[in-house]
C-alpha cells in the first residue's frame, strides 16, 4: 500500500475528485475550500500525488494539475480513479 494512502489528507482529495465527471477537474480554491486546506498545502501533496520524480522517486501518476488562465485545476487521472476504486467505503459520519 501506498503511504499516500495512509494519510488522510491524499484520500480525502482522491474521493472529492472522483466525483467530479470524467475529463472535468477542481479548482484550487473550490478543493481547499471543501477540504480545510491553504492552496500550498494541496499544491504539495498534489505533486507527490502526480507523476513528477521527487528524489529521483516518479509519483504514482494519481492526478495532474493544469494551470487555465489564472486558475489551478486538479484532475484525476486514470491511474487515480482506479486506486479509488480500492479503497474503503468513506465513513459518512467522520469528520
Amino acid at each position: 500500500m501506498s503511504a499516500l494512502l495512509e494519510d488522510s489528507l491524499s484520500v480525502a482529495i482522491l474521493r472529492m475528485l472522483a466525483q467530479e465527471p470524467v475529463g472535468s477537474g477542481v479548482s484550487l480554491p473550490r478543493l481547499g475550500k471543501r477540504l480545510g486546506q491553504g492552496a500550498s498545502v494541496l499544491m504539495r501533496r498534489l505533486t507527490l500525488m502526480g507523476d513528477a520524480a521527487i528524489g529521483g522517486v516518479r509519483g504514482p501518476g494519481w492526478v495532474r494539475v493544469e494551470q487555465h488562465d489564472d486558475r489551478w485545476v486538479a484532475h484525476l487521472e486514470a491511474p487515480g480513479r482506479a486506486q479509488v476504486q480500492t479503497l474503503p467505503p468513506a465513513d459518512e459520519n467522520a469528520g
